[in-house]
């Protein structure tokens, strides 16, 4: 099997693991049902200014970290639809889930604007730092809100729960020994700005040689 092989299989979610221990990204279908999309994810602890500038380039969606559930309750971070006061949280319903996870936005302290390749490269990689050994004073010192970074927070038992790019990125980070953050971003289609499909998804990950692996498969795997 190449690396790239699309196949639903225990072997194509055991090649997205070992390309995850050695820091590689992978690309990830969630399922047709689902959102339908292909996000390229991280480790977060390996994303380097380059791998923004893939996100941004290749990609196109939104640079996401996505945390476990425990290091988010650690670091007390809530859900945002629970917490916004505004009348655009009311009646939030999604077309394809239950709940979003989204989270805080943040910058290290350290970035200047927050939004550069750098500036974002660093707040990704503290973040897989800090979730290594969550503490929230040390993330209270260390990042601010808002930022440039969207931060997620993961389902407590994971594929049990939800079976989103959240879900499914952490998943992978535990089966690697990573830390508990992974950065997600979705694929998007220049030519009819929709999701990305997944056969050129499969061919952008044979050319970049890349693990693609349908979410069912890692849940297959891993749940």
């Amino acid at each position: 099997m190449s690396r790239s092989e699309p196949v639903d299989t225990a072997e194509a979610a055991q090649a997205a693991v070992a390309a995850f221990a050695r820091g590689e990204p992978v690309l990830i279908h969630d399922a047709a049902d689902r959102e339908g999309e292909t996000d390229i994810v991280y480790p977060a602890g390996s994303v380097t200014p380059e791998a923004v500038a893939r996100m941004r380039n290749d990609a196109g969606g939104l640079v996401c970290v996505a945390l476990s559930d425990a290091v988010a309750e650690a670091l007390a971070l809530p859900f945002m639809q629970t917490v916004l006061d505004h009348p655009t949280s009311a009646d939030h319903d999604l077309a394809y889930d239950e709940r979003s996870s989204f989270s805080l936005t943040v910058n290290h302290r350290d970035t200047f604007t927050g939004i550069t390749d750098a500036d974002r490269s660093l707040t990704i990689t503290e973040l897989a730092r800090l979730a290594a050994d969550p503490d929230p004073d040390t993330f209270a010192d260390a990042f601010r809100s808002p930022g440039h970074v969207h931060l997620l927070r993961a389902a407590p038992d994971l594929l049990a729960d939800r079976e989103g790019h959240t879900e499914l990125g952490i998943a992978l980070a535990a089966a690697a020994d990573q830390p508990p953050a992974v950065v997600v971003c979705e694929m998007l289609d220049d030519g009819t700005g929709g999701a990305l499909s997944p056969a050129e998804a499969q061919a952008y990950a044979a050319e970049e040689d890349l693990v693609y692996v349908e979410g069912r498969a890692i849940v297959a795997a891993l749940a």
